[in-house]
């Protein structure tokens, strides 16, 4: 393995819980399109999801297969813990082909070669880059197969983090640190909006002394004055007025694991209602993290969130946060556990989320967020960063 981000033994021991996983579903095996469960699984790490790529994981195989374009074959190599004889590449005709050529046709001889044809095999089909085409090419060429929708059967093995999973979490939390700080001190009335997305981005790359910074899977998300009642806007070229609040959620990126946060900034001085919402907010988190322990679930602590603000006459419908960790554009979430109303989900040490629990109405929009870990007696925050409403 040339790109030395995880032992090979932590590989094995991911490939073995997800054969295990296909035993108890009774799958002969798995076709992963999901770049961030590709990673997981077999280190591979380009930026080629643009086009069809994939893992296939069997229930006796030693390595998963990568299956990807043939430029990319080389990425393979440089960045999975995989044999030569488990990286298979089909011909660049199969890309946007006008010759009724799909990388799914080449996807389906592997599963022949691998003898499952006519097995049940399970399909991400409802992760971002599994179109419709994929699964009906698939469909064609393997007729004898069973096709089964496992979307988030390796999601739900991600959701435990080893140490050194934890470690890069904790290195992007510094990221996140010094880019969140980046912003805010950039932020000030008539300066554009760009000028401040420029200087998250210098300090998302420039990572620390210590080590670098990676693009994370979600740009910085900026709404700013009379748009901070919604939160996925970026930016754009309008200065900043003396008024304005701005909300700033981001997230730093090391090897491809995420720590997000979210800080809500004021140009000038602010009203008496956002200040009072921040403190609102902040009292809220602070209850809902309290909560948290091994054995507790998703539910109860939103529950937590809930009865606080409503002290206050303050009520949200959303959730409050989810699992999350690796990720890929468009998401670093894990779309697996959720901190809301109805998720059952038992948290377990060495789960990670995101608590983001946004305020949007019609007069305001705040957003304070922390990402944590659950340790044997609670939760740990990744980043040290003020919980409070800025001015800038």
């Amino acid at each position: 393995m040339v790109w030395d981000v995880f032992d090979e033994s932590e590989y094995e021991h991911r490939l073995s819980r997800t054969q295990e996983r296909l035993l108890e579903e009774d799958l002969d095996a798995i076709v992963v399109s999901d770049p961030a469960n590709m990673n997981y699984l077999a280190g591979y790490d380009g930026w080629s999801f643009y086009v069809h790529q994939a893992v296939i994981v069997t229930p006796e195989r030693d390595e998963p297969v990568w299956v990807g374009r043939d430029m990319d074959a080389g990425g393979a190599r440089a960045t999975t813990w995989l044999s030569e004889e488990n990286i298979r590449a089909y011909s660049d005709d199969h890309v946007h082909s006008p010759y009724d050529l799909h990388p799914m046709d080449y996807v389906a001889g592997v599963l022949k070669e691998l003898e499952v044809a006519t097995g049940r095999i399970g399909l991400e089909m409802d992760a971002s880059y599994f179109t419709a085409k994929s699964y009906t090419r698939l469909q064609g060429n393997l007729p004898d197969a069973t096709f089964v929708d496992t979307t988030l059967l390796v999601n739900w093995v991600r959701v435990k983090k080893s140490a050194q999973e934890l470690e890069y979490m904790e290195q992007a939390a510094r990221i996140s640190e010094q880019a969140m700080q980046a912003g805010i001190d950039a932020i000030g009335e008539g300066v554009p909006e760009y000028e401040a997305a420029r200087a998250i981005y210098d300090a998302l790359l420039g990572g620390t002394d210590e080590f670098g910074g990676d693009y994370p899977a979600i740009v910085p998300l900026m709404p700013s004055g009379d748009h901070t009642d919604t939160p996925h806007l970026t930016w754009t070229d309008r200065p900043f007025e003396d008024g304005d609040p701005v909300i700033i959620e981001l997230s730093g990126c090391r090897h491809r694991y995420h720590s997000p946060l979210a800080r809500t900034t004021f140009v000038g001085d602010p009203p008496d209602e956002l200040e009072r919402t921040a403190d609102i907010v902040v009292e809220g988190i602070e209850a809902a993290l309290d909560r948290v322990e091994p054995g507790v679930t998703c539910e109860a602590v939103e529950e937590a969130w809930r009865e606080t603000i409503a002290q206050y006459g303050l009520e949200k419908e959303d959730r409050i946060g989810y699992s999350m960790g690796l990720g890929y554009p468009p998401d670093w979430g894990e779309h697996t556990a959720s901190i809301r109303p109805g998720d059952e989900t038992v948290l377990e040490e060495d789960m990670t989320f995101h608590m983001i629990p946004g305020i949007w109405t019609d007069e305001i929009g705040m957003e304070i967020s922390e990402t944590f870990r659950i340790t044997g007696s609670g939760a740990e925050t990744l980043a040290d960063f003020p919980r409070k409403l800025f001015t800038s």
